[in-house]
């Protein structure tokens, strides 16, 4: 038994890199575009070893969207909202967001992607619907409290919350290169992206007050 040991670790580490190769070229390059040999090269693998323990092409390609969505649901968890008060829980949800955004830029080609394929391959995905059940739970519990302390008025959705605090970031960053030729200014500036920022904070502040 012992001797197997450094067998599992050393497929775990395999496989750790392949995923972290195939992240950054189905980022880059979207589902049609990445190729596996590029991703196997990049991995220090071979082909045959990315067939044999993620199956096809598509397949990789959904292990590497579901893990992605689950990474920024387990970030959300280790925020340890319930411990702040209902104002400050939301706005550091907020800044999380925000920040999570620009420190993962491959997420939102991720997201693009996923979407391009009409989430298909994400539709079986059990463990992402229990991360997402409890994030939403996560949001309502701040609402909650909020209502109960008299600073959140009552009746919001968290469903819808999430989706607006995801948005304003995510149009933002998006549309960062059109954007700055539309509104001649630089949306990647230090100091566009903390004007940014405290806008979002505000919006959702005023979204929620009672």
């Amino acid at each position: 038994m012992p001797r197997k040991k450094p067998r599992a670790r050393d497929a775990d580490a395999t496989k750790a890199r392949i995923l972290a190769a195939a992240k950054s070229e189905f980022a880059r390059l979207g589902l049609a575009g990445a190729r596996v040999d590029e991703i196997a090269e990049k991995a220090s693998a071979n082909k045959r070893m990315i067939y044999h323990y993620f199956g096809s092409k598509e397949d990789l390609f959904q292990v590497v969207l579901e893990e992605a969505y689950l990474d920024i649901r387990s970030a959300e968890q280790e925020l340890d909202l319930d411990h702040l008060a209902p104002r400050d829980a939301l706005e550091t949800l907020v800044r999380f967001t925000w920040d999570y955004y620009l420190d993962n830029p491959e997420f939102i080609t991720l997201v693009n992607s996923a979407n391009l394929h009409r989430g298909r391959h994400l539709e079986n995905s059990e463990r992402l619907r229990t991360a997402s059940r409890r994030f939403v739970n996560m949001v309502r519990s701040i609402l909650d409290r909020g209502v109960a302390e008299g600073v959140f008025r009552p009746g919001i959705d968290p469903v819808q919350l999430n989706i607006t605090i995801a948005a304003i970031g995510y149009y933002y960053l998006t549309n960062r290169f059109t954007g700055g030729i539309l509104f001649e200014r630089n949306f990647m500036a230090k100091k566009a992206l903390g004007q940014r920022l405290d806008f979002n904070i505000d919006t959702v502040m005023r979204l929620v007050q009672a």
